[in-house]
Formats: C-alpha cells, sequence, structure tokens
C-alpha cells in the first residue's frame, strides 16, 4: 500500500490517472499478457528491497524485457514511456501488501528525474 507522509493516508488513484488508464488500454492491445507480467516483476523486485527509484529500474534499453511493450503503448515515445512506466510503478507499490512511501529527492545535490519509494513501518 501507498501511504502519503506525514499524513498517512492511503493513496488510491495513480497522478493523471485518465493518462494512464488510456495507456493501460493501449498496453493491453499491445500484449493482453504485458501489464501482469510487469506488475509481477516489479513486485517481486520491491519484496527484495527497501528503498528504489523508479527511474533507475528499467535502464537504456527496454528490447527484449518486459517493460517494451509499454514503449509500444506509449507510440515509441521514449518520454511518455517513461511517465507510463512510473505510473505503472505507483500502481505496483499501491498493489503491495506493504506500507511504502515515495517522494521525490537529490542525488549529490542534483533532483533525481523518477519518484523513490521507501518502505515504512506503522
Amino acid at each position: 500500500m501507498l501511504l502519503e507522509v506525514p499524513s498517512m493516508k492511503r493513496l488510491t488513484r495513480v497522478p493523471f490517472n485518465a493518462d494512464y488508464t488510456q495507456l493501460r488500454s493501449a498496453l493491453d492491445r499491445v500484449d493482453p499478457d504485458a501489464f501482469a507480467n510487469i506488475h509481477r516483476e516489479l513486485t517481486a523486485r520491491f519484496n527484495g528491497r527497501e528503498i528504489d527509484t523508479a527511474g533507475w529500474i528499467p535502464g537504456a534499453l527496454w528490447q527484449g524485457t518486459p517493460w517494451f511493450p509499454i514503449y509500444i503503448a506509449a507510440g515509441q515515445d521514449q518520454d511518455l514511456a517513461a511517465k507510463f512506466f512510473g505510473q505503472i510503478v505507483w500502481q505496483v507499490v499501491m498493489d503491495h501488501p506493504d506500507s511504502w512511501s515515495s517522494g521525490r529527492y537529490e542525488l549529490n545535490g542534483a533532483p533525481i528525474g523518477s519518484r523513490t519509494y521507501f518502505r515504512i513501518g506503522v
């Protein structure tokens, strides 16, 4: 589950939900099994971590990975695919049985371009 800190309010919607819903439909048309495969892969990753940054997960080359259908669903637009990937990570963390939160942070004084998720105890 994804919680907002410090209120500890449970988050239940992906940001820019209308765009997410549209891209999810496109993903299902590209490959009906893609979302389940991506969800399973990301869930396994989050099961084994205390902290992770969404933009660092997929790497630069998506072809031949579970992430590639995201790129196709996004019309082969790299920026849109990256945003959609971030929304999928948000969804996976919301669905996770453990409590997580997220935020935007810096590394060596430079902003990280995507959200960092961290496990929290409640």
